[in-house]
């Protein structure tokens, strides 16, 4: 599904050239679960914003499918980073002033901005239909500031999730979640890679939790160990 062939990415700060990925090759099939491992600083979120089209890297290639994403345009790109991935941060970066459900149509909202009601009568109901899968129905009108952490972060998976992509990057998404709202969070990855066949790349410190993933990547200083 994805090949990662040389990658590397440098920041140039006023020091000087700052090398955070050094030359990073590896290969994630569809329907995998895969842990990303290794101390802070190591390149773990510079790598996923990559693959997710968050962030350009400096040199090498992100095959996806085999058509590599950064050879399309501004626009070409955007446009697969919006329909073919979904992200979860460690934050849950949902908008204040809107309910879950709103939160949740937001991308499909922005995508199909020039389409008709229909079209957005049928995101509607989307997204009423995820919120109740994740068990949320009944929080579906409540603000993000009226929700738990655990609640919050199921929100931002199910917006992860309303453009159906391929593959979801999640980043650290249970490093603000307490221990056993962690561990639901990460049951509830595994019931979606085994019902829906989603891919799940899963940057994380927890050692138990990267346990459960199909496949372990463990990063040393920019690089795949």
């Amino acid at each position: 599904m994805i090949e990662v062939k040389d990658l590397k990415k440098s920041f140039y700060p006023p020091a000087g050239e700052l090398q955070v990925l050094k030359g990073i090759d590896f290969e994630i099939k569809a329907g995998e679960i895969v842990g990303v491992i290794g101390a802070s600083g190591v390149g773990k979120s510079t790598m996923l914003h990559i693959l997710g089209a968050l962030d350009r890297p400096t040199a090498g290639k992100v095959l996806y499918e085999g058509k590599d994403i950064f050879s399309f345009d501004d626009y070409s790109l955007a446009s697969f980073r919006n329909v073919s991935v979904g992200f979860v941060f460690q934050f849950h970066h949902l908008l204040p002033e809107f309910t879950a459900l709103e939160n949740v149509m937001m991308p499909g909202l922005i995508l199909r901005s020039q389409k008709s009601e229909v079209m957005r009568q049928e995101i509607y109901e989307k997204a009423e239909k995820l919120l109740d899968e994740l068990g949320l129905y009944g929080r579906k009108d409540h603000r993000p500031g009226q929700l738990s952490g655990g609640e919050q972060q199921r929100v931002a998976v199910a917006r992860a999730l309303i453009l159906e992509p391929k593959i979801v990057f999640a980043d650290e998404p249970t490093g603000n979640l307490d221990t056993h709202t962690g561990e639901d969070l990460f049951s509830l990855f595994l019931n979606l890679n085994e019902q829906k066949r989603l891919t799940f790349v899963i940057a994380t410190h927890n050692e138990s939790l990267s346990r459960k993933c199909h496949r372990i990547l463990e990063m040393v200083d920019g690089r795949i160990k």
